[in-house]
């Protein structure tokens, strides 16, 4: 579509769950709002580097450590060949770490997954639907916005407490772009930091597994995106091509695991716009403290595994 429906105007047919955005990129589509990188954005996001300075976007794989939500430890072999050396992972969790999360992981409890599909449809073989790889086989590239919470709100005096409940709301992110100086256009790539993941770095081992036994309990509090109908309209309308924060979920913890109440089903499965979570921000936002410019090419190159449910980003920002 040339033009998008506003948030209120959705669905584009009567057939098709409310508030969604189904069908408007087609009934076969399986990348949602990554449509919105179009050539042109991509020109636009590569217009923006004029220093060279290069900034990695993902957490180390073995953070963080105890895994959240039950998940394993990667396990890493290395092999001496004799004359080179090779390797391999077992116990790989894509969503372990740095993540995006597939338009497959997360289903609306009334309508289902992006696009009408279903979990018969995710075997993660030849066929599979909503897989990473139509992600990864396209690239995500394009200009990337940093709305930096964390310093905003420790400089008003109102500073972020990670391990409480602080919902970011629309009014927070447009105040953070305001006070940045950052204007939000159709086809960004979002990213949200709070300071989680500097914080947790700061912690002991001991601390480290009480919070992964909290988030295992879904007992766990913490900052981010607010859970909410204006939350989604706000994406939507803005017509982000993704979302991601240095968070262990996009929203504030703890989860109501219920329509209106949780993004990964209004945002993620009826909207199709990815969800990123636990990106590492920190470098970019103090470069981006330092110089005030908030804008960046964003690259990602997400796993090319047929039906994959995720993938860690392989995101990049240069300025």
């Amino acid at each position: 579509m040339t033009h998008l429906p506003d948030y209120d105007d959705l669905p584009v047919r009567p057939d098709l769950p409310p508030r969604s955005a189904w069908g408007v990129w087609g009934d076969e589509d399986e990348v949602g709002a990554i449509n919105l990188l179009t050539p042109e954005r991509v020109r636009e996001g590569a217009a923006l580097v004029r220093r060279g300075a290069v900034f990695a976007l993902n957490w180390d794989l073995e953070l963080p450590d105890p895994p959240f939500y039950g998940r394993g430890p990667l396990r890493h072999t290395v092999i001496d060949q004799g004359d080179g050396q090779d390797d391999y992972y077992d116990a790989f969790y894509p969503q372990q770490s740095s993540q995006w999360d597939g338009l497959s992981h997360v289903g609306h409890s009334t309508y289902g997954y992006y696009n009408g599909r279903t979990p018969a449809d995710f075997t993660g073989r030849p066929g599979a639907r909503n897989g990473v790889e139509h992600w990864a086989r396209r690239g995500i590239v394009g200009r990337g916005v940093l709305l930096d919470a964390g310093r905003h709100f420790a400089a008003a005096g109102d500073p972020i407490h990670p391990t409480r409940t602080r919902d970011l709301t629309v009014t927070d992110l447009r105040a953070i772009a305001r006070a940045q100086g950052t204007e939000l256009r159709e086809g960004d790539i979002l990213l949200v930091r709070t300071g989680w993941m500097e914080w947790y770095e700061s912690t002991t081992y001991e601390e480290r597994v009480e919070v992964a036994r909290v988030a295992v309990a879904q007992t766990m509090e913490g900052p981010g995106l607010e859970c909410s109908e204006e939350m989604a309209r706000f994406l939507w309308d803005t017509h982000v091509a993704g979302a991601a924060t240095d968070t262990s979920t996009s929203e504030a913890w703890p989860h109501r695991f219920r329509p209106g109440e949780y993004l990964h089903m209004d945002v993620l499965a009826l909207l199709g716009i990815p969800i990123g979570e636990m990106w590492f921000l920190d470098e970019l936002a103090r470069d981006c403290a330092e110089d005030r410019v908030y804008e960046f090419l964003l690259t990602s190159a997400p796993l090319n595994k047929v039906g994959g449910i995720a993938s860690p980003p392989n995101a990049l920002a240069v300025k």
